[in-house]
C-alpha cells in the first residue's frame, strides 16, 4: 500500500509540474504572438504599413526610444514594426513575415508601458483574459484593420 502511494505522489507531482512548466517552454521565438494571415505579399503589407504610419503619425514611436522599424540584418526573419498609443503612453511591439507567396504573417507581439523600455509584456501570455482581449481589439481596430482597408482599397484601384 505505500508503494502504491508514493507511486501516486509521484505521478501527481510529475503532472502538476508538467502543467506549471508547460507555457514556460512553448516552441517558436514568438510562441504567444496573436498572428493575423493578410492576403498580399511581404513587402505590400510593410508599404502599407509604412505609409500608414506616414499618413497618421500620432503612431510613429517617439525617437528617444531608438527603436526603428525593419529587419535586424539580413538574415532576419522578421520584419520588425513599432506603433505608440499616445493616448496610454504605450509602444505596440509586431511583426511581419511571409506564410506563402501571396500571405503574410502579421503578429501583435507585446505592449511596452511607457516610453522607457523594459516595461513589456507579451500578449497572450502577460494579461488577464479581458485585458489580453481589450488590447488585440484596440490594436485590430487602430492598426490591422485601417492597413487592411488600405490594402483593400488599392487591389480595388488596380
Amino acid at each position: 500500500m505505500k508503494t502504491f502511494n508514493l507511486f501516486t505522489r509521484i505521478i501527481l507531482v510529475i503532472f502538476l509540474l508538467s502543467k506549471i512548466t508547460a507555457c514556460n517552454f512553448a516552441p517558436g521565438s514568438y510562441p504567444y504572438a496573436e498572428k493575423y494571415e493578410v492576403n498580399v505579399n511581404e513587402s505590400e503589407l510593410v508599404q502599407a504599413i509604412l505609409d500608414f504610419k506616414k499618413n497618421n503619425p500620432q503612431y510613429i514611436v517617439p525617437e528617444q526610444t531608438q527603436l526603428q522599424d525593419g529587419r535586424d540584418d539580413e538574415k532576419d526573419h522578421w520584419f520588425h514594426v513599432y506603433f505608440y498609443f499616445p493616448e496610454e503612453n504605450q509602444i505596440i511591439y509586431a511583426w511581419t513575415r511571409p506564410s506563402e507567396k501571396e500571405k503574410t504573417s502579421f503578429a501583435f507581439v507585446g505592449i511596452n508601458n511607457g516610453l522607457i523600455l523594459g516595461n513589456w509584456k507579451e500578449i497572450n501570455k502577460d494579461f488577464s483574459g479581458s485585458e489580453n482581449e481589450k488590447e488585440k481589439k484596440k490594436f485590430e481596430e487602430r492598426i490591422l484593420d485601417k492597413i487592411k482597408e488600405k490594402l483593400k482599397n488599392k487591389n480595388l484601384n488596380n
